[in-house]
């Protein structure tokens, strides 16, 4: 029996959680599949990507193609051209892309180009708001893929209400779930508290790297005047993205920042370091998708620095909250979790760590054993 060949898609750091334990899954059926990983490249820095590639247990890509950093369509317009070659020269019987980045829509666009069927893994998430680069990337990817395999059932709701085929829809759980139920053994004996010299619930835990809020001087600014009152009442733990170190120079708030005495800026952490910090935070305040599912599964409050999310059951079942892009928002929010006024939540359904198994036994069903 010949194999049925599949690609895994990886561009940006989200997206190896997200692969690493269906690549797994697969691997564990090599009897019916051969799965190759393509890693675009979209997240081009090293030392970042290999921390999440060593920590998740992910073997070297079987594809690279080094794509870096440039516009949205510099960088989709060049994944595009270097992922076709990839697919006229291997042609996998699927294809399986994940989320919202570049990379999704791109290498989605390749395959149905080439009548390659494919899986959008998360699909069906929506913030409505095409500002958003990555809005624009979900409901592109959506429309073209094959198979849609939703982490909720409000995800079902949205593309049923796009005209979706209910067919194509099948509810699979949060793939995102399935390496921290893997990894959070090991991330319990990470000393990066004791690297970092702070208590377990002492400090809350940041991340930022939207756009709006890291590469606006406005918007930086807002966020760091929250910063400069929260840190008098709790210390403050900021693994720094390099894009918002850039920023920060850049717009002379460096001083600024070194002032805070209790704000505490570290390097990028590996993905077991960085759930290890997440697990033992007072409080998480980002900006990042997969932080408010993640702060959700762990029950840690977690105040995100956005106007909309494409995560609402986060805040219907869990554990995070939407703040305005306000200084005075910011500060209220943190001080009422500081006063012990926490909004605790529950896991949703099929958050359950066996995602992979069941988008496996799905193509066993679809594929192989029909």
């Amino acid at each position: 029996m010949q194999k049925f060949k599949i690609h895994l898609i990886v561009g940006a750091r989200p997206n190896f959680m997200k692969m690493a334990p269906l690549y797994k899954e697969f691997k564990k059926n090599s009897k019916y599949f051969d799965v190759k990983l393509i890693h675009t490249g979209q997240h081009y820095d090293e030392k970042m990507s290999k921390f999440f590639f060593d920590d998740l247990g992910m073997p070297k890509p079987d594809e690279y193609l080094q794509v870096g950093s440039g516009s949205h369509a510099q960088q989709t317009a060049l994944i595009m051209q270097k992922y076709e070659e990839v697919l006229l020269k291997d042609m996998p019987n699927h294809v399986i892309v994940c989320g919202d980045v570049n990379s999704t829509l791109a290498c989605a666009l390749d395959a149905v180009k080439l009548h390659i069927p494919v899986s959008h893994l998360e699909a069906g998430l929506r913030s409505f708001d095409k500002k958003m680069p990555e809005e624009i990337n979900r409901l592109a990817t959506d429309v073209i893929s094959d198979l849609l395999l939703i982490p909720s059932e409000d995800a079902r709701e949205h593309l049923r209400n796009e005209g979706i085929d209910e067919n194509k829809i099948h509810f699979v759980g949060n793939i995102m779930i399935d390496s921290i139920v893997q990894h959070k053994d090991k991330a319990l004996k990470s000393n990066i508290l004791e690297q970092i010299y702070v208590k377990d619930s002492a400090y809350a835990l940041i991340t930022l790297h939207r756009p709006s809020n890291v590469d606006d001087l406005n918007g930086l600014n807002i966020i760091i005047d929250a910063f400069e009152e929260i840190a008098k009442k709790i210390k403050l733990v900021f693994p720094v993205h390099p894009r918002t170190i850039k920023n920060i120079e850049k717009f002379g708030l460096k001083d600024k920042v070194k002032s805070i005495s209790n704000l505490l800026l570290i390097d990028p952490v590996g993905y077991l370091d960085f759930m290890k910090l997440q697990m033992n935070a007072s409080f998480i305040l980002t900006d990042s998708g997969g932080i408010q599912e993640e702060s959700t599964f762990f029950n840690i409050p977690c105040l995100t620095l956005r106007e909309n999310t494409e995560r609402p059951i986060t805040i219907t079942m869990g554990s995070n909250q939407l703040v305005k892009l306000t200084t005075q928002d910011i500060i209220f929010k943190s001080g009422e979790i500081l006063e012990g006024k926490i909004k605790t939540g529950q896991i949703p359904p099929l958050w359950d760590g066996k995602t992979a198994s069941r988008i496996v036994d799905l193509f066993l069903d679809k594929f192989i054993l029909k």
